[in-house]
């Protein structure tokens, strides 16, 4: 699997400790060093089954500078979000895991760091 990390956040501390104490391999993406293209980002989002907002830190500064908490959430306005995300990396929820079987979870809590030991497993 690969997790999009930030070394500095504890929630992927947590995850790292998680995946090591299952013995899951796994590589990191510095995804604020190396920033996911929109095409990779959509892909992502696939993968979640989730909206761009929906994994978009709208209380981050450069949320608040570019006025995101007032856009609107729809069809017509995603690709704008997704771009936003793409030049601010700052704003895409940590950790992503982007599992082997194709699927992906935002690993924040213990049950979704769970499911992808468990999803690791098969």
């Amino acid at each position: 699997m690969e997790m999009w990390n930030n070394p500095s956040c504890s929630k992927c501390a947590t995850a790292r400790a998680s995946l090591d104490e299952a013995r899951v391999p796994y590589r990191l993406r510095a995804y604020l060093a190396e920033p996911p293209s929109a095409a990779e980002l959509t892909e992502v989002l696939r993968r979640l089954e989730a909206r761009a907002w929906d994994i978009c830190r709208t209380g981050e500064p450069a949320a608040a500078a570019l006025g995101m908490a007032e856009w609107p959430r729809d069809d017509d306005t995603e690709p704008r979000w997704i771009e936003a995300m793409v030049a601010h990396p700052e704003l895409i929820q940590r950790p992503i895991l982007l599992l082997d079987d194709g699927g992906a979870l935002v690993g924040r809590t213990p049950e979704a760091l769970d499911e992808a030991v468990r999803r690791s497993e098969r």
